[in-house]
């Protein structure tokens, strides 16, 4: 059984009577403390948020399968081929610390993240839209990928420096990652359960009618994002210092930024536990191909895999606030990294189904403590540029991680050597966490304050 976190006040944490503005966070003094109603309102708040934006993603959301298959299927792409298109189509991905500076220097219709919301969905729902009627092909499928990607990551940076600088500073920061990854779950689960009935589906229509039937989905869930933008409980904002110093000249924040020694540490453990060369293209044409999986059966594995994390994700919200950040990170890590090896006994269709669940529940503790780390790694007031920098690794990781991942397959020993491969890259996370990361992020246990 899973407790309740601790969401009450401290006992020297008194409300404070401030007045607030409509639309703006408070602009100096420490921040409000927040009763236990509260932070469950500002979780309850980031879990529609992060459901939303992670069924809407255009490069891992509901259409991503669909479109995997759509170049597998009705285009003949090869594996690398697609791992190619994948690669190129994730060029945004790899500047996202663009976007997500961005949002932390501008402040649009003059609502800050909900302003990015707004605008934003509208013009991520019009580029789904235009996609929906515009001739299929190799170069307008990238196209409008690559545009509708770039788009969508001012949405998600706005989203992710909100959570942030909640986390930092409720010290919450456990829980917040508990949320972030059990709610992002959810998407994923149902974009692999339905993404893959979809692609099945649409395989019986002209390449057309495909598409727009595609695209005219992405743009309804882009138009709720936004709308979602025009809410503001006071739970959320009235709690809420901006510490953005956008009186400093841009220079000056990317400097403070690169100057940040915590944040590197924290970027190779993402990248290594991103680098995954045996689970993405590899895994979908062994299935698909040497096992004569449907792909259902491939989307269902997906979906499963992702639902296996949930379980051990709360039970992250359990220990964060009985054992440090440090302890969860090493034994998280030597729970996780041999997650991928029972993928060696898989020999059917059957047998890929089943297997998806317990592999998630070996990585899901480690998952939860490095997003923790990376929430407590971020520079004040840059909270979404240090994002963007974290989605930059994850995609630059899994792409390349994905391409070479092909090779390995196809000339190298195959899927074998590409789990063992996998396998080694996790374990190389245990002597960062041991002689790299600082140990004052690390020694804190949820709730306590981490020292300057």
């Amino acid at each position: 059984m899973i407790e309740r976190p601790d969401l009450s006040d401290d006992a020297t944490g008194s409300r404070m009577n401030t007045s607030i503005t409509p639309d703006e966070p408070q602009l100096t003094g420490a921040p409000l403390r927040m009763s236990g109603q509260e932070r469950w309102g500002v979780l309850a708040y980031a879990s529609g948020l992060l459901f939303l934006c992670g069924l809407s993603r255009p490069y891992s959301g509901l259409i991503d399968i669909p479109i995997q298959f759509f170049l597998k299927n009705r285009l003949h792409l090869s594996a690398p081929d697609v791992a190619t298109f994948r690669l190129y189509a994730g060029i945004p991905l790899y500047v996202t610390v663009i976007f997500g500076f961005t949002r932390d220097r501008l402040n649009p219709l003059g609502r800050r993240d909900r302003g990015f919301m707004i605008v934003f969905g509208l013009a991520t729902a019009a580029i789904f839209t235009a996609l929906a009627f515009t001739p299929v092909s190799y170069a307008t499928l990238l196209g409008g990928v690559v545009i509708a990607t770039s788009s969508f990551l001012l949405i998600d940076m706005a989203k992710a420096g909100l959570l942030g600088t909640l986390g930092q500073q409720q010290s919450m920061s456990g829980w917040i990652s508990v949320v972030w990854n059990v709610v992002e779950s959810a998407p994923f689960i149902i974009s692999f359960f339905l993404g893959g009935q979809l692609s099945q589906t649409l395989e019986q229509d002209s390449t057309g009618a495909a598409a727009r039937a595609l695209f005219l989905v992405g743009a309804a869930v882009m138009l709720v994002v936004a709308a979602y933008g025009w809410l503001r409980p006071k739970a959320v904002f009235d709690h809420l210092r901006d510490e953005r110093q956008t009186s400093l000249t841009p220079w000056s924040d990317v400097k403070r930024l690169a100057r940040s020694w915590p944040i590197y540490p924290a970027l190779l453990i993402w990248f290594l536990w991103d680098f995954a060369p045996g689970t993405q293209t590899v895994m979908q044409f062994y299935v698909s191909n040497e096992l004569h999986a449907s792909d259902a059966v491939w989307g269902n594995y997906n979906a499963l895999f992702v639902a296996g994390f949930i379980p051990t994700f709360l039970l992250y919200g359990w220990l964060c606030p009985r054992f440090s950040l440090r302890t969860l990170l090493i034994w998280g890590t030597v729970v996780g990294a041999p997650q991928m090896m029972p993928l060696l006994f898989i020999h059917s269709p059957e047998s890929v189904e089943a297997a998806g669940f317990g592999l998630g529940l070996l990585g899901g503790v480690c998952s939860a403590a490095y997003w923790d780390l990376i929430i407590r790694s971020c520079p004040k007031g840059l909270q979404a540029s240090m994002f963007g920098l974290t989605t930059a690794v994850y995609w630059l990781a899994a792409r390349f991680g994905d391409l070479w991942g092909t090779d390995l397959y196809k000339n190298h020993g195959g899927f074998v050597t590409c789990v063992w491969v996998t396998t080694a890259v996790y374990f190389l996370i245990l002597p960062v966490v041991w002689w790299m990361v600082p140990g004052r992020l690390v020694g804190a246990k949820e709730g306590e304050v981490i020292a300057a």
